[in-house]
């Protein structure tokens, strides 16, 4: 099989001379334009993935913001001047 990050495109033109012996010889109109939208609806779905697979946030990171802002919220407590003299 193709790896996966090829263009479907790509895959759609090695599919076509592996089993049709493209250039040489063509299918007929009908299964040509059915194979060309097929590998136009998998580029599509292969630009929807791409989209996806960006993050908006990271756990991690949020993580961190949440135990420092904690702990500035606990030296507010620590800094008490209520025993005056």
């Amino acid at each position: 099989m193709n790896a996966p990050a090829q263009n479907p495109f790509r895959q759609t033109v090695g599919w076509l001379a592996a089993h049709a012996r493209f250039p040489a010889q063509r299918l007929e109109p009908r299964a040509e334009a059915l194979v060309c939208f097929a590998a136009l609806a998998a580029a599509d779905e292969a630009d929807e993935r791409e989209r996806h697979l960006i993050k908006s946030s990271d756990a991690a990171m949020m993580a961190a913001q949440r135990t420092l802002a904690n702990r500035r919220k606990q030296v507010h407590f620590k800094c008490d001047n209520s025993a005056k003299v």
